[in-house]
Formats: structure tokens, C-alpha cells, sequence
């Protein structure tokens, strides 16, 4: 069993994450106050998980860049088990990563295409925060396509900026997330052809050094769908 799995286990059976519920303070000069903004509490969820996996004896480093991943949860060896977190309340409104260093960074770093996610639902009212749900997931499987691009994306101002999640828990989802890697790769194959800013820099040669360095670091063949040849399983007619 993997590391991510057996973190994700604990917290499932050991601590009761789903339904646990908690509040932010702040303590200033003994006055105190109870926090009720949102947009702290992913980073606070963060540093809960890298402190309880401390008090728990579970080996990991927690990465305080703004890179990835969040957790590297093999100590000896940092290109596996890869862990990234991602909190949300509502429906999924975090970014995936940002696409042009992804494109280029799976190349660098194959490993990362094999990161688990450890996805946070949460509610927060009046200062309690309760987690409502959470999933452990494979990169393919928080991403879909769209309308629009053949892999879903944040679009400003004629640029691309981000790859977005799917709504990978929803059965009424407009778009089902991706099954497995080679069809996620297909379809960000095909945005970066599409997509002007890429098609004449980087199209070209892009799968070809991204199975490359794959099949260097796993030992393993990448052979990558046309997106044309998948996109019907993805695709509501």
C-alpha cells in the first residue's frame, strides 16, 4: 500500500477527519478572536496535516515553498509519493497547477504525473469549520475537458493560465474526469497544439520528450492516445 494511502486510511479511521470539526483563533495581547475569514484555511489545514503526521510518526516533509509538492511522503526518496493538498468549500475552486510549468515540468520531473491529491471539502460558519468530505486521487482523476479546450482551463486575456479540477465526486458533472493518464495526456497533447502560444514552440517535440523521459526514469513505455481517437468517452453528444 501506498504512503498516500495509508495517510489517507488514518485519517479516514483513526481520526475521524470527515465530520471533524474546529475553529481558527488569533490571540492578540490577550485579546482574542475567533477567525472566520476562508481564505486562511487551506494554509492552516496544511500545517494541521504536517503536525498531526509529526504526533503520529508518519514519516513525510512538508515542502513550505510555493512548489510542488506540498508533502514528499517517502523521506529517502523524494521523486515518489508525492503528495499534494487541496481545500475547498463549495463546489472545486482551486487550481490544479499552473499550466505552462506543468507542461514543462512532467517532462522534467515524470514522477510528478504520479502524484497523489488529497482533496478537502470544507464549510466554515461563524468560525467552525467542519470538513464535509475528502478524496485521495490520482492527477487524471480531478481533471476533465470542456467546451472549449480538449483539457479544462483557466482562459484571460487570450492566455492560458491554469488547469482546473472536475467535479470528480458529481455524477451530473457536464464533463466526467479523465480514466487513467494516457487520455489526460492526450488531451493536454491537444490543448498545447491548439493553443497559440504553444503550438509553434513546443507542439511539436512535446510528447515525444515527455515519453522519453518517462520511460528513462520508469523503465516503462508511454504511448499516448490521439485525443481525437478518446475524446468521445469524455465527450456528451
Amino acid at each position: 500500500m501506498e504512503s498516500a494511502e495509508k495517510l489517507y486510511i488514518a485519517l479516514r479511521d483513526e481520526f475521524g477527519f470527515e465530520n471533524a470539526k474546529g475553529s481558527i483563533s488569533f490571540n492578540l495581547n490577550n485579546y482574542q478572536i475567533t477567525v472566520e475569514q476562508n481564505n486562511v484555511i487551506g494554509n492552516i489545514l496544511e500545517e494541521w496535516l504536517d503536525k498531526w503526521m509529526t504526533h503520529k510518526g508518519i514519516d513525510h516533509i512538508h515542502n513550505e515553498k510555493q512548489a510542488s509538492p506540498d508533502f514528499w511522503l517517502n523521506t529517502k526518496e523524494t521523486t515518489s509519493d508525492w503528495l499534494e493538498v487541496k481545500s475547498f468549500t463549495g463546489s472545486p475552486n482551486f487550481d490544479v497547477a499552473a499550466f505552462r510549468s506543468f507542461i514543462n515540468l512532467i517532462i522534467e520531473k515524470p514522477w510528478k504525473l504520479h502524484s497523489k491529491h488529497l482533496l478537502i471539502k470544507y464549510k466554515s460558519e461563524k468560525g467552525v469549520v467542519t470538513i464535509e468530505n475528502f478524496w485521495l486521487k490520482n492527477l487524471w482523476e480531478i481533471c476533465c475537458t470542456s467546451s472549449v479546450w480538449p483539457i479544462k482551463v483557466q482562459y484571460k486575456n487570450n492566455v492560458i493560465v491554469n488547469i482546473r479540477p472536475s467535479t470528480w465526486y458529481s455524477d451530473k458533472a457536464d464533463y466526467p474526469s479523465f480514466d487513467c493518464l494516457e487520455d489526460f495526456l492526450a488531451a493536454l497533447e491537444e490543448t498545447i497544439y491548439k493553443y497559440h502560444d504553444t503550438r509553434s514552440t513546443i507542439a511539436e517535440n512535446w510528447s515525444k520528450r515527455l515519453c522519453e523521459s518517462y520511460k528513462k526514469h520508469y523503465q516503462k513505455e508511454l504511448i499516448l492516445p490521439r485525443w481525437n481517437d478518446v475524446k468521445n468517452k469524455y465527450v456528451k453528444e
